[in-house]
């Protein structure tokens, strides 16, 4: 097997023996693609082709059905894709095959490189801005909902009930929430879990203005194309 070069410098994204036994292994210059799945108990497995880039992205082609054309999926849009009930959890959700078994992703060193820029957007020193806790106003009860912005994943909930002008504060159902639920008292908002200060009002290590965690390529949205577009110019 030949081994995988990160585009740029040239270091192997993964050794040889990191994916000897991982099914349908395929080596690209620019990223490692092998084949993945979502189990619904509903529609039963839907596979797609999971791609892993050297700047952490993750990006699924879906091949559920001969006539599927759903492609450049993020996870957690695979994962919604596939029917999956208990929707959320895409890193424990989504598999690979390793020796003939299914076994979830965050079991498998394909997270490597999502991992650590996840980590650098959460407010390393080494890594980029972090991005720090937002709020989202029900269309109902008019209440502000917190949304924690720590990974792809969140950051992809919290894009999407800014988008929905009819959010509404059941539509958090990881945290369970409803109208009845009180909302957080003024003096805990203020806190917005900025690395520098956690009452921080915005400042240059707290407020992203576009990344890989918090922009989607599966997003029609101009904020999403935009980003996309200058990523690939």
């Amino acid at each position: 097997m030949a081994k995988v070069q990160v585009r740029e410098s040239g270091v192997p994204l993964f050794s040889e023996e990191e994916l000897n036994e991982v099914s349908g292994v395929k080596l690209v210059d620019e990223y490692v693609e092998v084949t993945c799945g979502c189990t619904s108990h509903r529609y039963g497995d839907a596979v797609g082709r999971l791609r892993v880039f050297a700047n952490g992205y993750l990006e699924i082609s879906c091949e559920c059905t001969p006539g599927c054309t759903e492609d450049k999926l993020t996870p957690s849009a695979f994962e919604k894709h596939s029917g999956r009930e208990t929707a959320r959890k895409w890193k424990n959700n989504i598999w690979v095959i390793i020796n003939g078994e299914k076994v979830p992703l965050y079991k498998t060193v394909l997270l490597k490189y999502y991992n650590q820029v996840s980590k650098a957007a959460n407010g390393s020193q080494h890594g980029r801005a972090c991005h720090r806790d937002e709020f989202v106003r029900c269309s109902r009860c008019n209440k502000e909902r917190r949304f924690r912005l720590r990974t792809k994943e969140e950051c992809r909930i919290h894009h999407d009930a800014i988008a929905d002008t009819n959010w509404k504060c059941s539509d958090l159902t990881y945290d369970k929430i409803t109208c009845d639920n009180e909302e957080e008292r003024a003096s805990r908002r203020v806190y917005r879990g900025c690395p520098r200060s956690p009452t921080c009002k915005g400042c240059t290590s707290c407020v992203c203005f576009g990344c890989d965690i918090c922009r989607f390529s599966d997003c029609s949205c101009q904020t999403c194309t935009d980003f996309t577009s200058n990523a690939k110019a």
